[in-house]
């Protein structure tokens, strides 16, 4: 049976038409009727039908009647593109034995076509190298296809064009499919190892596991063991998407399929660990995946504080969904309790916080974003960062290091200088240059994640009219001129609104975020300084005017000295009023201050 199963993943760049595909497939092979069908079947979140992209890798399983008469089974699983979610397309491919390289005929192979497909190289996987889009007016197929020949190796005749539009070339890609990409490699007779490469919550049936058998059969019933947390269960249901959930009574080596062991406690599942017998278990565990390394970090608070727990629940219930997501509980003087949430991008961050809010009904603050530094101290102990308010004393820094990363850059060539000066204002250094094709060039740069995180992609879309395309990895850390920004409110300091940035961009930072507050903050019975300082250097300042009663009203004419005493005497309590006297910051300041765009200041 495990020689008519095909195991693979869609994989491409943002935008190439992954879903289209996969929805084309699903039509082609019967899997939903005409009926049923709607543009991008597999994208069930709302998030991803509004905006338009694949946030969760989705897996369905086809039957495809080849010419020769045999029925194979094809488990297709859909992933994202954007560079945010490559943890999400890593985790897939551990679970596939080939991929679809997918590349738009128009605008030819981009940053993530080429890291997803050293990914896919890395993980050992056959690649059918495909061109989409065929049918646009300003496809280019011979220049798409020499480009992925040049990548993978090989003759750009042998690239295959489709359209996931009209269906033209489906037929085709599917029989080369079934060609090309190798059976499952497992034994059905060994003890059970099944790898979960994908979960979710759902509130009548527990914890649902995506799994991949590996090895052995598993069926209904039959008690398993998780071998990294040692759980025992019973599989209550198994069930495969096609994409209906359809229930089943076995899964053997080779197969995709749904989990379902009645699990209602998120911890005792996951991402990563190997499902075995317990009656006949398995003795070495699957290799599993690495774990993610979170690149921004951002705080999140509840506006009401009686909804910590809420959000408590709703992170871990989220964190199923989504194995990248990393948390620990965090307390801010202004924002009162919270968690301080780790996160691969800022994509991420949005759609994260998005989805806490609409699908648990959480209205959150979530403070500035900021990277992970790293600290050696004077008894050369490193220690990490991922909050201003975690920041040691300068006094005991000997030095402090932020994190760096390899920027991949591919544009048309007539954008070369704008992109030079854009990265240049960005501390960036040049590790190469190379043109792709006489038209397109692809740069590589080092530069600091934190002056990427933030609005690089933004200006460097705008600045290439949207044609550059973005990709990065992490290559560790480097020392750097930083200093900690502290904002002073009546000259006590607002966690909420600390920073870490570049001493070159301290002052503007300072600068732009006291004038902003002054704007916010509603005026007191006295004068209220907003400073901005570095240690106890102040760089900027700002002043909110208090609030004055006109007390010379009733005084018409007569002797200036009793005018002067009246001010005396008003001047006099708003002296005692400040001693006394607390500034108050409105929600509403906090947010708004915070969703204020640093380097538009």
């Amino acid at each position: 049976m495990s020689d008519r199963i095909r195991n693979l993943s869609i994989i491409a760049h943002i935008d190439h038409g992954k879903s289209t595909l996969a929805d084309r497939l699903m039509e082609y092979t019967g899997a939903v009727t005409e009926r049923e069908m709607r543009e991008q079947l597999l994208d069930t979140m709302d998030l991803e039908r509004e905006r338009g992209i694949t946030i969760k890798a989705q897996s369905v399983r086809l039957s495809y009647e080849a010419d020769d008469g045999q029925e194979y089974q094809i488990n297709l699983i859909d992933t994202p593109g954007h560079v945010d979610f490559s943890y999400e397309v890593s985790r897939s491919l551990a679970a596939c034995d080939g991929a679809v390289l997918l590349v738009d005929a128009a605008q030819g192979a981009q940053a993530q076509t080429l890291a997803n497909a050293y990914l896919a190289i890395e993980a050992g996987l056959e690649i059918v190298p495909v061109i989409n889009k065929i049918d646009l007016p300003s496809a280019d197929p011979a220049a798409a296809a020499a480009e992925i020949a040049a990548i993978l190796g090989g003759d750009p005749d042998d690239v295959l064009g489709v359209s996931a539009k009209t269906g033209q070339g489906i037929k085709e890609l599917l029989d080369r499919i079934v060609k090309q990409i190798p059976q499952p490699s497992g034994d059905p007779e060994a003890p059970l190892r099944a790898l979960v490469f994908d979960s979710y919550f759902d509130t009548f049936r527990g914890v649902v596991c995506s799994i991949r058998v590996v090895d052995g059969r598993i069926r209904k019933g039959e008690q398993v063991l998780f071998m990294a947390t040692g759980d025992k269960h019973a599989a209550n249901e198994l069930a495969v998407s096609t994409p209906r959930i359809i229930p089943i009574t076995e899964l053997s080596a080779g197969e995709v399929g749904l989990l379902i062991t009645g699990v209602k406690h998120i911890d005792q599942i996951r991402v990563g660990d190997t499902v075995t017998l317990v009656a006949n278990p398995a003795t070495e565990p699957l290799e599993g995946y690495d774990e993610p390394k979170p690149m921004v970090f951002s705080g999140l608070f509840p506006s009401d504080g009686d909804d910590f727990e809420r959000l408590r629940e709703a992170l871990e219930k989220l964190q199923l969904n989504d194995a990248s997501l990393v948390w620990e509980p965090e307390t801010s003087r202004a924002l009162g309790f919270g968690f301080r949430v780790g996160f691969l991008g800022l994509l991420h961050m949005e759609i994260v916080r998005e989805r806490l809010e609409r699908e648990y009904n959480l209205d959150l603050v979530s403070t500035a974003p900021s990277v992970a530094y790293r600290v050696t101290l004077t008894d050369r102990s490193v220690m990490e960062i991922r909050s201003p308010q975690d920041l040691p004393d300068l006094s005991s820094v000997v030095e402090l290091e932020e994190p760096y990363v390899r920027a991949m850059i591919i544009a048309p060539s007539e954008y070369i200088g704008t992109i030079m000066e854009l990265v240049q204002s960005r501390r960036g250094s040049m590790h190469h240059m190379q043109y792709l094709t006489p038209e397109r060039v692809e740069l590589i740069y080092e530069l600091p994640l934190a002056e990427v995180v933030f609005d690089f992609f933004d200006h460097l879309k705008s600045r290439t009219r949207g044609y550059a395309s973005l990709d990065y990895e992490p290559v560790g850390y480097r020392v750097s001129d930083l200093v900690k920004v502290d904002i002073l409110l009546a000259g006590m300091p607002v966690d909420a609104f600390s920073t870490i940035t570049h001493r070159a961009k301290a002052v503007m930072y300072g600068k732009g975020m006291v004038e902003t507050l002054r704007e916010l903050i509603p005026r007191q019975l006295f004068d209220v300084p907003i400073q901005a300082a570095i240690g106890s250097h102040i760089i900027s300042r700002e002043t909110v005017k208090a609030r004055r009663k006109d007390v010379l009203a009733k005084c018409y004419g007569g002797d200036i000295s009793r005018k002067r005493k009246l001010l005396e005497k008003q001047k006099e309590g708003k002296k005692r009023m400040k001693m006394v006297g607390a500034v108050e910051v409105p929600q509403e300041a906090f947010v708004a201050a915070l969703r204020v765009d640093t380097s538009d200041r």
